[in-house]
């Protein structure tokens, strides 16, 4: 499995090959440079040493060639660490994109089975983990390899047989940290998904917390956020110390290498064998070269946690889309307004039949109500006429054409939505009004707020049109976001309205004023209306009541009144069954 996510991020590195390239030059220059320290300081030493008396010249050349190279080892490291941050960060992003992308051509069963919260974390944090954990790789893994190569060739320059011993008891560094480092990926995945989890659960409590303290719900929520936070907790204490045991570990290996190296070399050098500055130089060598391997360990603890988070993200990548529309499928920009459904099933789950035998004949410019108790399939009727959801069997038709055989965002343009539950968009309240045609004139935006009866209150506020909608809109009323949720469909002027629920967040007074806008809007329009207010569909041409999927009763108002049957009784009532 690692293999296999390491050859995916690969793909997404090597689109920016060139920076990665440049990265590695800087490294492989700015490494031996930086590495002449100790040859430079180990003949400065010697020069100091010499029983000739100290060259001045010699030394001052020395310290100049030392500080030069020093320089531009570390203006060279700048640069590698920016270019390495720079292709990781770009990596990152395109995951992100991909990711995000991936969601909106998901088939909307299986964002339905998903926690929204849980995908939000996979996006911001686990895409951070992943950018993190390439930079170090490329930061600290590239420059550590070029490091111990460099050392191994110096050491080997200033004495062969202590290089081989220093090189001889290494591999145990490497056995140590791969030993444990395979050990330690099961740990960060729990801990990414836990994050998931939480952060899941945090967001849906932050944004119910009205309801939650309406209900009293607080202490039972709290309890709740404890138990995910313990589980967090546990996981994230075992991830790091499994993977904290790698550092200790291999410093413990390496401090023996050095001390090795400071025994032999010293009575190496009492033998004559190696001067004073030689061996200081090949002591600060043997640090050098140990270095690398307490870096990689920990890169490889924060590679561990990257790769975990890397699997959650392409778990996403690799959802299933959307059947494609088909090669030859019709695009219409406009539609005559008929629509037909002809012996439709439809269940979302199989063991559970809801939508069975539906059939249906909405000719151009009709208004169709569907009314019936929660459940009934009111809702589900709305997400197949869109093609949210594939019917099962049967067909639906558009101006006689099967819906399978018109692009989904051709046959969506057609119809224009107005839900019970508001969405507006973290922007100006032009902005929002022109969603869907956002260069459309200011006059237009203007004339599609008064249609909606929403103009003088947004002259009202202190900016306007130009007034930001905070958090989907909490800083206006109910009644005022479905109102610019209905403007924005009037701008839009589409050819065919579904309203769910559309004026059930409005007042009476403001329910009477918008129908007769919403009249305005309709006529000429086939028109499909989703209400509990049973007083709002009197005017349709053709009523549905449905009651678990099926149609019980259909008929205009005054045919099912007369008829005595569900929709009086409803109507007696003063609304649905709901």
């Amino acid at each position: 499995m690692t293999k296999t996510i390491m050859r995916q991020l690969y793909k997404y590195l090597r689109k920016y090959r060139a920076l990665l390239i440049f990265a590695l030059a800087a490294a492989i220059i700015s490494v031996p440079l930086g590495l002449l320290s100790p040859v430079l300081i180990g003949r400065a030493v010697d020069i100091i040493a010499s029983r000739d008396g100290i060259d001045f010249a010699a030394l001052a050349h020395t310290l100049m060639l030392l500080a030069l190279t020093a320089a531009i080892s570390a203006i060279l490291t700048w640069a590698m660490n920016l270019l390495a941050r720079k292709a990781s960060a770009r990596a990152a992003q395109d995951l992100r994109t991909e990711a995000f992308e991936q969601i909106n051509r998901a088939p909307f069963s299986l964002l339905d089975t998903k926690r929204h919260g849980d995908i939000v974390s996979r996006l911001v944090n686990d895409t951070d983990a992943v950018s993190e954990g390439l930079l170090q790789t490329i930061s600290q893994l590239v420059p550590g390899i070029v490091t111990v190569i460099t050392t191994i060739v110096l050491m080997c320059m200033l004495n062969i047989w202590i290089a081989l011993a220093v090189i001889v008891v290494t591999p145990l560094s490497i056995f140590f940290a791969r030993f444990i480092g395979l050990r330690t990926n099961k740990h960060f995945l729990r801990q990414s998904q836990a994050q998931g989890k939480i952060s899941a659960f945090a967001s849906e409590m932050v944004g119910n917390q009205p309801l939650i303290t309406a209900l009293g719900y607080q202490d039972q929520s709290a309890t709740e956020f404890a138990a995910l936070a313990d589980d967090y907790y546990d996981a994230n204490f075992k991830a790091t110390l499994y993977s904290s045991v790698v550092n200790p570990g291999t410093r413990f290996v390496n401090a023996i290498v050095y001390g090795a190296v400071g025994v032999f070399g010293a009575m190496y050098a009492i033998a004559g064998g190696i001067s004073i500055g030689s061996l200081s130089a090949f002591l600060a060598y043997a640090n050098q070269y140990t270095r690398p391997f307490n870096e990689i360990t920990a890169v490889l603890t924060q590679m561990q946690a990257a790769i975990a988070s890397a699997e959650r993200i392409f778990e996403i990548i690799h959802w299933e889309s959307d059947s494609p529309d088909d090669i030859d499928a019709k695009a219409p920009a406009h539609s005559d307004g008929h629509v037909q459904a002809r012996n439709v099933y439809f269940s979302y789950n199989r063991k559970k039949p809801l939508i069975q035998d539906f059939s249906l004949d909405a000719k151009p410019g009709m208004r169709i109500a569907v009314v019936g108790p929660t459940g009934c399939g009111k809702t589900t009727l709305i997400n197949l006429l869109m093609r949210f959801y594939d019917v099962d069997s049967g067909k639906i038709l558009v101006d006689n054409t099967p819906i399978t055989r018109i692009r989904r965002d051709n046959l969506r343009s057609l119809y224009g939505m107005v839900l019970q539950d508001t969405w507006l968009k973290h922007a100006t309240i032009r902005e929002n009004i022109a969603y869907a045609h956002p260069d459309a004139a200011m006059d237009d935006v203007i004339a599609a707020a008064k249609s909606a009866m929403i103009h003088n209150f947004v002259l009202q506020l202190p900016q306007g049109y130009d007034t930001m909608v905070e958090n989907g809109g909490e800083n206006f009323s109910a009644g005022q976001r479905q109102l610019l949720c209905i403007a924005r469909i009037m701008l839009a002027k589409p050819d065919m309205l579904i309203l769910d629920e559309a004026t059930s967040s409005i007042d009476t007074r403001t329910e009477l004023t918008i129908q007769r806008a919403l009249e305005r809007l309709m006529h000429g329009r086939t028109s499909f209306i989703v209400a509990h207010r049973l007083s709002t569909v009197r005017g349709a041409d053709l009523i549905l009541v449905m009651n678990l999927g099926q149609i019980v009763e259909r008929g205009t108002h005054e045919e099912l009144i007369k008829y005595g049957g569900v929709y009086a009784s409803m109507y007696r009532r003063g609304g649905d069954d709901d």
